[in-house]
């Protein structure tokens, strides 16, 4: 008699070469926010354990565009790619996507949590774990310009969140994790207890930095005082907040696990980021 494990390993092997291995486009909703479209890359390889990886597009919200720069690489690299899009049709400006949504941009008040937009990302990895049939116990949590600014506060307002891996690769600017400046650029006013630093400089987060992202007069480059404060650009603002972070831990004797990491000959361009950051998603 065929044993029943053996029945549902062989069943698991057929539905992984045959449904699983396949780019799909599913509408997910199981959140209190808006209807979200999601691409999402599903490996030949895939296994019940094959690694998850979000992805979060920049503030041109091109979620095509970014889905194609991972889906050769998840191919290749065996990942299972998600990439949401949020619409400025539904997520208007910095503060509904970039800020997480987690302050009214006219009231100033805080929201309720299940409405922020960081809220979508941990259902949206249930919801991609069901349809697929994955045992994974956490994802990767990958974002660029905008999207990368979305990764490291999602972090502040998601402490408890299932990522193994935070890749917040060239953001324009960043909340510094220290009281020293109001928010957003930094921790002053933006309700996030200090004692949750030592969770947070345990986290595995990646400052991921492209060496020629150095203009300084991109429209879409943020040139408020407190931005400029940071840096002249976003390799240098990317180099500001590690060193703020490394000092504040050593400062409060914590374990810090942040790393940073500079891609020769890439500038402000998802697509020259991508292979890096897979790289280390893969790892």
């Amino acid at each position: 008699m065929i044993r029943v494990r053996t029945i549902v390993a062989l069943l698991f092997a057929l539905l992984a070469t045959s449904v699983f291995a396949k780019e799909s486009e599913f509408t997910f909703d199981a959140w209190a926010g808006p209807e979200l479209s999601v691409r999402l890359f599903v490996p030949e390889t895939v296994q019940p354990d094959t690694k998850i990886v979000i992805v979060m597009h920049g503030a041109s919200r091109d979620a095509p565009r970014y889905y194609r720069d991972w889906r050769a690489l998840g191919e290749k690299l065996d990942l299972i790619v998600v990439v949401p899009e949020f619409p400025k049709s539904k997520f208007k400006g910095s503060a509904r996507y970039n800020l997480g949504f987690v302050f009214d941009p006219e009231s100033g008040q805080r929201r309720a949590e299940e409405e922020w937009t960081f809220s979508a990302i941990e259902p949206l990895f249930d919801a991609v774990r069901n349809r697929i049939g994955g045992e994974q116990s956490g994802y990767v949590l990958y974002g660029h310009s905008a999207g990368s600014q979305f990764v490291h506060r999602f972090m502040y307002y998601k402490p408890d969140a299932r990522v193994s891996r935070y890749i917040a690769a060239n953001a324009g600017w960043y909340t510094l994790p220290t009281n020293e400046f109001e928010y957003p650029y930094g921790l002053d006013g933006a309700g996030v207890d200090e004692s949750l630093l030592e969770k947070i400089f345990a986290m595995p987060v990646v400052i991921l930095l492209g060496k020629e992202d150095t203009n300084q007069t991109a429209s879409t480059l943020r040139k408020t005082p407190e931005a400029r404060a940071q840096g002249p650009h976003r390799l240098a603002r990317g180099y500001t907040m590690y060193r703020t972070a490394k000092g504040r831990a050593e400062e409060l004797d914590l374990t810090f696990n942040w790393q940073i990491f500079v891609v020769k000959g890439a500038d402000h361009n998802n697509a020259k980021m991508t292979p890096a950051a897979a790289a280390i998603a893969a790892h």
